[in-house]
């Protein structure tokens, strides 16, 4: 059995996250997307619960790379990160659809997690300039 790479989704709204999630099932259907999206009461924000319940979900041997919409969603992937003491689990600084999406396809023609955000700061180098 191939594993790969597997994505985690955090947005401030849960049908953002279910849509990139549609996407990539549609394009790569060997990649586990698991998302994060709104409050736990279903309002718009995020939830550290959420983050933390995704990337257990995406356990992955091969890492996981974790994708967020604004710096809030950022903030707290970070926390859920570091209060899980994850070992294999980034959080990649790159336009929430397209690097989701290309990370898809980069792991699923078997990628490594260094690999695809490697090649995702090539096609994204000033993002952080314009958040």
């Amino acid at each position: 059995m191939v594993e790969y790479v597997s994505i985690v989704v955090v947005s401030h709204t849960e049908k953002i996250a279910l849509g990139i999630q549609e996407m990539i099932g549609q394009i790569a259907e060997e990649i586990v997307v698991e998302v994060a999206g709104g409050t736990d009461d279903g309002t718009v924000g995020t939830s550290l619960e959420k983050i933390t319940c995704a990337i257990n979900r995406a356990n992955s041997n091969k890492g996981i790379l974790v994708f967020y919409d604004m710096g809030s969603a950022k903030m707290n992937a970070q926390f859920a990160i570091e209060m899980g003491e994850y070992a294999d689990v980034e959080i990649v600084d790159a336009p929430l659809v397209e690097g989701a999406y290309i990370a898809a396809v980069k792991a699923s023609i078997g990628k490594s997690a260094s690999e695809i955000k490697e090649k995702l700061h090539t096609f994204f180098p000033d993002f952080l300039q314009h958040v």
